[in-house]
């Protein structure tokens, strides 16, 4: 199965506490909603495979931080990232959301295609001679 998967990409998932950060996460991956879900204590994490435009992609999901939502709004414009808002309660944009990441980054080959088989991507600072690049867009989806 691992050998039809085109790259594996890493999420990470922030919001302000008790935004539902966890609840997005398990709406994705398990299809589940739990309103008496308890406070997510240090990390938590998911793995979940997808198809977008034929592309199977592996996504590792990260859920920790807790930033409100002006201060992951700026996070995103200063790192060229998408900003994406969805309702794991109502299931609005949910799936539209990952699959929506997912294939932005697998448009743009310099987010997951390793030369050297590197340490990842920085996100601080844009290489010489490369452009903006395409995941500078931020939608609302919600």
């Amino acid at each position: 199965m691992d050998e039809d998967v085109l790259t594996t990409l890493k999420i990470l998932i922030i919001g302000e506490s008790g935004v539902g950060k966890s609840s997005l996460l398990l709406r994705f991956t398990d299809d589940t909603f739990d309103p008496e879900l308890a406070a997510t204590i240090g990390v938590d994490f998911k793995v979940k495979t997808i198809s977008v435009d034929g592309n199977k992609a592996k996504l590792a999901i990260w859920e920790n931080r807790e930033v409100d939502r002006n201060e992951g709004l700026k996070f995103a414009r200063k790192h060229s990232m998408l900003f994406i808002e969805a309702s794991a309660k109502t299931c609005d944009g949910v799936q539209c959301a990952f699959e929506e990441l997912v294939e932005k980054i697998i448009q743009t080959p310099g987010l997951w295609e390793s030369e050297t088989q590197n340490k990842g991507v920085k996100l601080s600072h844009r290489e010489e001679g490369h452009g903006g690049g395409a995941c500078g867009g931020y939608c609302s989806v919600l």
